[in-house]
């Protein structure tokens, strides 16, 4: 009886309620509302770029910039992956979930109001985030990729998506271009964390990509033919200056900021770089010029005695710097920028050049602290895990590593760096030479930029340099012996000062030229195999007296030389990872048929991540064995 008095008393309000219009639409919730304009995508598209830096914990240890003895990313340091595990597939999430449709529907719906400028950033920034993924993973489900009501999509090959990359960017030029009247007052100015709505520096972004995506191809043997002039016409319409750089500036806050994510993802407040990452061996060498030199008949470093600092002697050509830093020009300041180091803990005589050239560097292992000199210092310069309060602490952090720093996407130091190897590729030794010493000073700029000194006299974090004692050393050394008056230039120069400028917020890019070179394996033939470069208990690379080694003192950890000579998971088949496994919530669990037809190597298989990707075959693709 009382269920039906209920009932009936309900009656005359569902009467009342079916009378006003859309009064409850379920399909127009306020909260959760089906449409939004167009502009109003755009601050959170471009928030989840992020996602790069997170990645960065996976492909860092892999280019050897970062070591790490985080338990869940030490396997990509081994070249392996976890298991089950959605680890290194962030870009992947960043790319198909959280920009994903977001920025269909931004890009779809500002054509179809025509508002071209809103589309065209849109183009953009869809070419960036997929050059990205497919460089990380190589095949991706693209054409199939936001199709409604599909529920397994298949894989298209990269050399497709390669072509579309650029199409997407050519798109986003061609609406940029386009005249557009529209008023949009701060609708993107206000949601554009990039470029603030300028239209002509997101018209040079998009040549960037361009250039990006061609500079990957630098290796293939039809690249002087089919892709060298399109990526010198693109870097001639991007970036002109560090002016342009594109950053993704973010709120900050440090502690007190609302949401922790308000923060630099490498800052102290998110606490994830703590003590858990670290400078490898290999970047401390680079900057420091402190390559050593090994004996090739045993693969041994070759000791000096009574020298606890720099116990091995030294190779006698340095790509990048010297241990000479009193004379003029041999010293890099990016070291003291860049790298760790727990040198000058209380922040003292900050400006003496001296004080700054007698700091001591240690990097770690692949998967431990402790390297071949000493322990290496967390990114913040102290060895223990970051803090943020007492008496000794680590701040908001420093340069990049810092909770106010923006999010660098890419440079116009980078852009020369892909202009100086084409140059290089087409034998145009001139004009590579001068696009390299453009990038060179390109990077000293863009890192200066983000020099904060500590406060002298208090451990409390900060850079330890102040800015102009850098830019002072800076200008030496651009002028040195290592940069302007460099008296033997090589392909080595272009790469590794490309690498030093990558540190490491470019990781990703940094691991796509060591994979289009083939990580300097030694092999015949076209491309390393098994047996042709390795086997399941070696892998042999170039000596660093070779002229051919692009990257002098990179040696993998199963290779010929010291401290290495160790193997792989048996599961690689003595092959080093070329890729990163597809996200595993999405493709392993709910598309692995569409991942067991791929080839030459499926990607269920348990070595998928050595697959060669398209772009660092010199030639197309080998057909499945």
């Amino acid at each position: 009886m009382t269920r039906r008095l209920i009932l009936f008393a309900m009656l005359p309000l569902l009467s009342v309620i079916s009378g006003c219009k859309k009064y409850l639409d379920v399909n127009h919730n306020v909260d959760a509302p089906a449409y939004v304009e167009g502009y109003l995508y755009l601050a959170g598209i471009t928030q989840q770029y992020q996602g790069i830096y997170w990645d960065a914990r996976a492909i860092g240890p892999l280019s050897q910039m970062m070591g790490t003895t985080n338990a869940t990313f030490t396997p990509f340091a081994s070249h392996y992956y976890p298991s089950g595990n959605d680890a290194g597939g962030e870009v992947w999430r960043m790319t198909y979930w959280n920009q994903g449709m977001n920025l269909e529907n931004m890009i779809n719906q500002s054509i179809a109001a025509e508002d071209w400028s809103l589309a065209g950033i849109g183009y953009a920034i869809k070419a960036f985030s997929w050059d990205a993924m497919t460089k990380i993973h190589g095949e991706l489900p693209m054409k199939q990729a936001f199709l409604p009501g599909v529920l397994t999509h298949d894989y298209d090959y990269q050399k497709e998506i390669y072509a579309q990359v650029r199409a997407w960017a050519y798109k986003a030029i061609e609406l940029l271009e386009k005249e557009d009247n529209h008023n949009y007052g701060t609708k993107i100015s206000g949601n554009d964390y990039i470029y603030s709505g300028d239209k002509s520096k997101w018209i040079k972004f998009a040549y960037a990509v361009i250039v990006r995506n061609l500079a990957s191809l630098t290796n293939k043997t039809n690249f002087k033919d089919e892709y060298a002039q399109e990526l010198l016409k693109a870097a001639a319409k991007s970036f002109q200056g560090p002016e342009d750089d594109a950053t993704l500036k973010i709120a900050g806050g440090s502690q007190s900021a609302p949401f922790s994510e308000y923060n630099n993802f490498w800052g102290t407040a998110r606490n994830v770089l703590s003590y858990d990452y670290f400078q490898h061996e290999y970047a401390v060498q680079v900057f420091t010029g402190t390559v050593p030199e090994y004996n090739e008949s045993t693969g041994e470093k070759v000791r000096v005695p009574n020298n606890v600092y720099r116990p091995f002697k030294l190779a006698s050509e340095q790509i990048v710097t010297d241990t000479m830093v009193n004379l003029p020009g041999h010293f890099d300041p990016r070291v003291a920028v860049k790298l760790g180091t727990t040198s000058n803990p209380k922040y003292l005589d900050l400006g003496k050049a001296d004080n700054v050239k007698a700091y001591k560097y240690y990097g770690g292992a692949f998967t431990s602290k402790i390297g071949p000199i000493g322990t290496a210092p967390s990114f913040y310069g102290r060895n223990i895990a970051s803090t943020w309060s007492g008496t000794e602490h680590d701040g908001m952090g420093h340069w990049l590593y810092r909770d106010d720093a923006p999010y660098i996407l890419t440079t116009y130091a980078e852009i020369q760096f892909c202009l100086a190897e084409t140059y290089w590729k087409l034998g145009n030794r001139n004009e590579a030479f001068n696009a390299f010493k453009k990038a060179v000073a390109a990077d000293i700029q863009t890192t200066a930029r983000y020099v904060y000194p500590g406060k002298e006299g208090a451990a409390t974090g900060g850079d330890k340099i102040t800015k102009d004692l850098f830019n002072t050393l800076a200008a030496e050394y651009v002028n040195g012996p290592f940069v302007n008056n460099l008296s033997t230039f090589t392909l080595s120069h272009i790469m590794m000062q490309k690498w030093v400028a990558l540190y490491p917020w470019g990781a990703t890019e940094a691991w796509v030229d060591m994979r289009k070179y083939q990580y300097d394996i030694a092999y015949t033939g076209e491309y390393p195999s098994k047996g042709n470069g390795w086997t399941q208990a070696l892998l042999e690379q170039k000596w660093d007296t070779n002229p051919a080694k692009v990257y002098k003192g990179f040696y993998l950890a199963p290779a010929q030389v010291d401290s290495r000579k160790g193997s792989y998971d048996v599961r690689n088949e003595g092959a080093p990872c070329y890729r990163l496994r597809p996200r595993y919530n999405s493709e392993y669990m709910w598309n692995l048929q569409s991942l067991e037809a791929l080839q030459p190597i499926a990607g269920t298989a348990d070595n998928y991540h050595t697959s060669i990707p398209w772009f660092a075959y010199p030639g197309e693709m080998p057909a499945a064995k």
